[in-house]
């Protein structure tokens, strides 16, 4: 089934428009590093969308065919990437799609592994009614089981009224493709009973599956339907029974295979190969080797890995050389798989040397198999691993375990060697393992500053800033001097907003009678500390006393501006930014367009995402997209928020799914909001947020049948709602108040203050916006709740347990409600009270009856 749409050449001409619109412009830095030149090769891949025009210089009414043939000749080429694009622009124009659109998608999305893409176009396949064209259910079954999602590939097979060879083989190439063996022999019989004549592909992926389960006598069952089948002749079927004959130790068998085979390519030949090699058979492997450089077949990486392994069992150091010459003839000398072989082989032949050589020219490509192969080559070579070698591994994380080399520093009472400890201290602060680390911290003789500095940026990193505290005494109680690393990494862990403030404005001081509070790490965490704790004026005192300035101290006060709603400010650091040609990154403009998206500066935002792209070629991000959401969403404009979803080069994420979500809650945008948060919940089913999101956009449409659903699904999920609750800092002590809540030792005192002000509000004209209760209960119930929400309840006890003029500052976990936004700034007027309160969105600078927000939040 088609669509009916045509279109006129304006109408073709605005497509193009939307296929080279500012968000489209940097897809030709899209797979490039932007500090680096773009290869030729993949600007002009990069650049294929570019062409799109011809197809509608060509047409005024660009059709299904000509889409679909651009679209196939991405996919075709394995520019997915492109395809993919392409296809949402189509998507979003409204062009007509069939079923060959979606199959081609589908496959598509299979080869990126994108499944959340691949379940949005499963929706669109529902949506049109294409669900039963045979063609579009295989590609959907195959998608998803190129993403491992094998019960929801098995579920789509299941449910289709038509099957054919393809659907069959799909399915069995999927449970093979996922280890999951036996089900697809069970497959294979219950396909020819149903009547369905295998095809080749189809003994491909049986042959697979029986030869990792070593189930050789079904094999050759199925060898003798190929032959009865006339299969024998297809070249990838007779590999496949070469592989399965030589996994199962058969070399005489695979030999008849391949001796009897018309044509050969290079699979046949690296499987014979490869075979040999694994079954001892080296001199069998070396005479295949000879024969295919005769039979003039092109070499391939897959030719040398096994050679080079037999090389390195038989310690043949002279052909090992004589290989690594024709690889690097051949061109294959940087694969990383290769250069491992080598060096174990290097290492095997007691060539330590030339095996290190190999290994410090491998950079990104360094994984556990060449670090593991390393090491061993060291060990084998008689060279004992000393406090260097266990420290430089232990830098290759991820790609080596911490907890390994841990365990070999230990066997080799290295552990407390402070270079060896520290190393691994950093390991697991990496890993965000600060339990361990402490306990590697603890074992460490001789503590210098570098161990302690980085148990200190462990504690930093998870926002413990008590512990941060306890070891920075330590520190000093032993006597050691702090340098600007402990100082920017203690004062780090004050930025948490359930650390004590004074403790930063400590640290602070600590650091000026240190004098060593204008290094440049000091004062960016200087800057983000005040910034974080409500304080912006003291972080731009820091910024402005700053001697030199490197673009995170840049950052940190765009950003500071942007969350405490000074717009104007923060484009005003910005622009001086650009005047003193600093560097910019994505976090320069995050912090650029949040500050618009804060005060309705849509305009601007458009203007400065355009900049970011046109004249400093930074790709965005999912957080910049995300960003440009939130500018439109915030300001009503939802279908623009819209076609930046449609439009991104890849799939939203949950951050802009929450983003709209919140703001269709906002501007009771019911259908948008139920898009979003279906998006959002498949995307992260125990998010609570997601969940009471949407059951209050439901609550305020008055659909209370769904609220319920949405909340008897959490139920089902055991997702459990996160409470609201606010905390306010008083005297170096925290409290912590949650809705309602009477455990407060002065809960009497606080709930006295509540009634006083609910009296003189009254006496203003203050009147309850009960809206703001989503629930279905009597008005007066509702008033009740709104009074005792926690930030009220926070705020009336600074009120009586603070000095009167004293400014409160309040942390919530959850956004402010329009009620209680009301109720603060007035409480601000009456009381006299600067207040500033930090909900999960920004700060609110209450003061005078007004808020810095302009009531735009």
């Amino acid at each position: 089934m088609t669509s009916s749409l045509s279109l006129t050449r304006n109408q073709a001409k605005q497509f193009l428009k939307t296929l080279n619109n500012p968000f489209h412009k940097f897809l030709s830095l899209f797979q490039t590093n932007v500090s680096t030149p773009q290869p030729l090769d993949l600007c002009v891949e990069s650049a294929s969308l570019r062409h799109t025009p011809h197809l509608f210089e060509k047409s005024p009414q660009p059709d299904l065919a000509q889409c679909n043939g651009l679209l196939f000749d991405y996919s075709r080429n394995n520019n997915n990437k492109e395809a993919l694009n392409l296809f949402l622009g189509i998507h979003s124009f409204g062009l007509p799609v069939d079923g060959s659109t979606l199959s081609c998608v589908l496959k598509v999305c299979g080869c990126l592994f994108n499944v959340i893409a691949g379940r949005q176009v499963h929706c669109q396949c529902l949506k049109l009614g294409l669900i039963e064209d045979v063609s579009v259910g295989t590609s959907l079954l195959d998608m998803y089981m190129k993403t491992e999602n094998v019960e929801d590939g098995r579920r789509v097979f299941d449910h289709m009224r038509e099957r054919n060879v393809v659907s069959w083989t799909s399915l069995l190439g999927g449970y093979a493709q996922n280890g999951m063996n036996e089900e697809v022999l069970e497959l294979f019989l219950t396909m020819q009973m149903e009547g369905i004549k295998p095809n080749p592909y189809t003994f491909a992926a049986v042959l697979g599956a029986l030869a990792s389960e070593g189930m050789v006598e079904k094999g050759v069952q199925v060898h003798c339907l190929i032959v009865k089948l006339g299969f024998k002749t297809v070249t990838f079927v007779s590999n496949s029974l070469i592989s399965m004959y030589l996994r199962s130790g058969m070399g005489k068998d695979a030999r008849l295979v391949f001796d009897g085979m018309a044509t050969k390519n290079a699979v046949t030949w690296n499987c014979m190969i490869s075979g040999f090699v694994t079954n001892g058979l080296d001199f069998a492997a070396l005479e295949t080797f000879y024969d295919m450089r005769l039979a003039g077949v092109k070499f391939t990486e897959m030719t040398f890995i096994p050679l080079i392994k037999l090389c390195a069992n038989r310690k043949e150091l002279g052909f090992a050389r004589q290989l690594h010459c024709r690889v690097l003839k051949d061109g294959f000398n940087f694969d990383p798989k290769i250069k491992t072989a080598l060096m174990v082989a290097y290492s095997k032949c007691s060539e330590i040397n030339d095996a290190f050589k190999l290994f410090s020219t491998m950079h990104e490509a360094q994984n556990v198999v060449s670090w593991t192969a390393m090491i061993s080559g060291h060990l084998q070579n008689g060279v004992k691993p000393n406090d260097f070698t266990y420290s430089t591994i232990l830098t290759a994380q991820p790609a080596v375990s911490p907890f390994q080399i841990h365990a070999q520093a230990i066997k080799a009472n290295y552990e407390k060697s402070p270079s060896v400890g520290t190393a691994i201290l950093d390991a697991y602060v990496k890993l965000g393992n600060i339990e361990e680390a402490a306990k590697a911290f603890e074992q460490i003789d001789g503590r210098d500053i570098v161990a302690w500095s980085a148990m200190l940026a462990g504690y930093a990193q998870i926002g413990d800033s008590e512990g941060a505290t306890n070891i920075f005494m330590q520190l000093v109680k032993e006597g050691i001097k702090p340098n600007e690393f402990t100082f920017s990494s203690a004062i780090n862990a004050c930025a948490s907003p359930t650390a004590p403030f004074e403790q930063g404005k400590q640290f602070h001081a600590w650091s000026i009678k240190s004098k060593l509070s204008d290094a440049l790490c000091v004062c960016s965490a200087l800057i983000t500390m005040y910034a974080k704790r409500g304080n912006i004026d003291n972080a731009y005192q820091v910024f402005r006393r700053q001697q030199e300035r490197d673009p995170a101290s840049w950052n940190s006060m765009i950003s500071g501006y942007a969350q405490h709603g000074h717009a104007k400010k923060a484009l005003e650091i910005f622009e001086e930014m650009q005047r003193e040609n600093m560097e910019m990154d994505d976090i320069t403009f995050i912090g650029v367009i949040s500050a618009c998206s804060h005060a309705g500066l849509v305009d601007e935002g458009e203007k400065y995402f355009n900049v970011m792209i046109e004249k400093h070629r930074i790709s965005p991000t999912m957080q910049l997209y995300s960003c440009m959401v939130d500018l439109y969403s915030r300001a009503g404009m939802l279908d623009k928020a819209m076609d930046i979803i449609n439009t991104m080069p890849f799939p939203a994420g949950a951050t802009v799914w929450r983003t709209l979500l919140a703001a269709s809650r906002v501007h009771r945008h019911l259908e948008l909001g139920k898009l979003a948060g279906e998006q959002l919940i498949s995307l992260q089913p125990q998010d609570s947020a997601a969940y009471v999101l949407l059951s209050n956009i439901y609550a305020a449409a008055g659909n209370w049948h769904e609220r319920r659903n949405v909340r008897k699904l959490m139920d089902q999920r055991k997702v459990k709602k996160e409470a609201g609750y606010s905390w306010i800092e008083v005297k170096n002590k925290t409290h912590s108040f949650l809705a309602s809540d009477h455990s407060h030792p002065m809960s009497y005192q606080i709930y006295s203050k509540l009634d006083e002000i609910k009296m003189r509000l009254k006496d203003m004209g203050y009147q309850p916006d009960t809206d703001h209760v989503l629930q279905d209960i009597a008005d007066e119930d509702k008033e009740t709740i709104l009074s005792q929400h926690s930030e009220r309840l926070a705020i009336a006890f600074g009120l009586i347990a603070t000095p009167p003029g004293t400014a409160l500052q309040i942390v919530k976990n959850l956004r402010v409600c329009g009620d209680c936004h009301t109720v603060i700034k007035l409480i601000s007027l009456i009381e006299g009270r600067d207040i500033v309160v930090r909900d999960t969105n920004r700060f609110h600078h209450f003061k005078a009856g007004s808020c810095s927000c302009g009531d735009y939040w």
